[in-house]
């Protein structure tokens, strides 16, 4: 008998679900020692503010049995970290609609009410942004919420947040993953078999009352937009927002309208994958639609897309920094004259901070991911490139993909009223402000230590020119600098020439998914017309592109 077979015979003696159970002895049947020896192949960490991954038996899986024990964990830090005397504080439960996330969500309350803690739990899949509101709301200590986002459906996830409404980062993320490895056999942890409460629709009622306000009263709304909730929790709510908001040209993808655990109609639930969009666009030329917005499955990102003629299949999707340009001119200018932050993450475009110099407001750079930009201080709004926008930080202290569709909607409607279109804003950016050109390569791997080893590879030998650009400097961010953490990251600045003002290249891995990731940015002076600019950045990038693609080819090796 080997080991992974004793100990998948130990985890199959204590795992509380039929549905794993029967997984698990159907391996241990049939001798499968590779499946059994990935799935007991380490323990699933505390990565992007919580736990992420495939939905399965065994500890290096997404199932009830490591729910429990986060959950335990969870449970021990909260008490360990109460003032003392302190009375038991509430934690906020949120779920989405994959497989499992309501069986993960009840297991949650039951650990936590049994722990002394009280387990508030929202009263059915709903998004992300919702859960995070209800945190300061209602006055929890902390929140959770189930859901993989728009990761592939055999995922499920963890996340969550502290009292702040904030997702965890350190030291609380390394605390809470103490507590969980020091959780003992899974008889032990108690679970209530009552005690929590369901909550009504109260909080996302006042949600969505706050969602709301950050639309002028008597701003346009003439606009005939196309949404899709990509299979996700999030159509009901956002067609509720756009109502209260006072939008009422709004036509639902049907095919994908419906929460579908199984997310039939797209390859990967998420905006940005090829493919994903094509039903709404199908949609939004069928009704003359002025604007596309999509919702990743939990509602927490927003996807943006408008007419053009030029664009294959006659739209075109905005990249993240150009959606989080518009929004951050927006916020600078409600801003203006006040005070304030606009920040965003180092991978994305650096376009934001000339807005923000601009407009006399404080400009900061985080590390990726909200869990460390809605921590900025005095913030006032937030973005990153992927896709995810903070408008109201006040109300939301995390990405929020309803709230920025409703402001999107606005801006829409704005320039429509003045015969303009959401492109012509952008030109007029990058007319005052320099064309600032931004891409991004991926590569997914099948074996993380190529990734590790590309990185090593990077840091020992760094490349002295890419895209025919000379690397003037090369930042390990594993050292960390004065305004970040470490990180695993490399970021490059390249030399500028006589028709291109600066460009800047990181590469880093992914922390949701096994790839590596590149963001390329080229800053571009529009001289004599926005056309010629505009053809300068696209042949820099595409040769950067290029150039980057053969390297990590070659870093990578042939186990990509």
């Amino acid at each position: 008998m080997t080991d992974v077979v004793a100990t998948a015979r130990a985890w199959l003696a204590e795992d509380p679900d039929p549905d794993t159970r029967a997984e698990l002895s159907a391996l241990l049947d049939a001798g499968d020692l590779p499946a059994l020896e990935d799935r007991f192949a380490g323990l699933l960490r505390f990565g992007t503010a919580g736990l992420r991954g495939e939905l399965g038996a065994g500890p290096n899986r997404m199932n009830r049995a490591v729910v429990i024990r986060a959950a335990a964990g969870l449970a021990a830090y909260l008490t360990s970290n109460a003032p003392p005397d302190a009375a038991p504080g509430s934690v906020v439960i949120g779920y989405d609609a994959r497989h499992k996330s309501d069986v993960f969500a009840r297991d949650t309350a039951a650990v936590l009410e049994a722990a002394g803690l009280h387990a508030l739990l929202l009263p059915r899949p709903l998004p992300t942004p919702v859960l995070a509101y209800a945190i300061r709301h209602l006055g929890c200590v902390a929140g959770v919420m189930v859901t993989a986002s728009h990761n592939p459906p055999r995922d499920n996830g963890y996340k969550v947040y502290l009292g702040d409404g904030s997702q965890i980062v350190p030291p609380a993320d390394t605390g809470i993953a103490a507590a969980i490895d020091a959780i003992g056999p899974l008889a032990g942890v108690p679970r209530a078999d009552s005690g929590w409460e369901v909550l009504g629709e109260t909080p996302l009622d006042a949600y969505l009352d706050r969602a709301r306000t950050v639309v002028r009263p008597d701003g346009p709304r003439d606009v005939r937009i196309v949404h899709t909730s990509m299979h996700g929790v999030g159509g009901g709510v956002m067609l509720s927002a756009f109502e209260r908001a006072g939008f009422g040209d709004v036509t639902v993808v049907p095919e994908q309208a419906e929460p579908d655990p199984d997310f039939p109609t797209v390859a990967f639930p998420n905006p940005e994958e090829p493919g994903a969009m094509d039903l709404a666009f199908a949609t939004a030329a069928a009704t003359g639609a002025d604007l596309v917005i999509a919702n990743d499955p939990d509602a927490d990102r927003c996807a943006v897309a408008v007419p053009d003629t030029t664009a294959p299949g006659g739209w075109r999707m905005l990249r993240g920094d150009e959606v989080g340009a518009l929004l951050g001119v927006e916020a600078a200018r409600r801003a203006s004259g006040t005070h304030g932050t606009l920040a965003t993450t180092i991978v994305s475009s650096s376009l934001l901070g000339a807005v923000a110099h601009r407009h006399g407001l404080a400009h900061a750079e985080t590390l990726t991911g909200f869990k460390w930009l809605a921590r900025v201080p005095d913030l006032v709004f937030a973005y990153e490139e992927a896709l995810g926008y903070c408008v109201d930080p006040a109300g939301v202290r995390d990405k929020d993909g309803i709230t920025a569709a409703l402001l999107v909607a606005e801006l829409t409607a704005a320039a429509k009223r003045d015969g303009r279109t959401l492109p012509d804003l952008l030109d007029d950016l990058a007319t005052e402000y320099g064309l600032h050109a931004t891409d991004q390569y991926a590569v997914r791997v099948t074996r993380l230590d190529r990734i590790t080893a590309a990185m090593a590879d990077l840091r020992a030998a760094p490349p002295t020119t890419l895209g025919g650009l000379t690397v003037t400097r090369a930042d390990d961010l594993t050292t960390g600098t004065a305004d970040l953490p470490p990180t695993d990251g490399l970021r490059y600045t390249l030399a500028g020439t006589d028709t291109i003002t600066s460009a800047r290249i990181i590469i880093r891995p992914s922390g949701t998914e096994p790839k590596l990731k590149s963001y390329l940015e080229v800053v571009v002076p529009v001289r004599t017309s926005l056309p010629e600019a505009h053809t300068v950045a696209t042949t820099a990038l595409a040769t950067l592109k290029a150039d980057l693609t053969a390297a990590l080819a070659t870093w990578l090796g042939s186990s990509t």
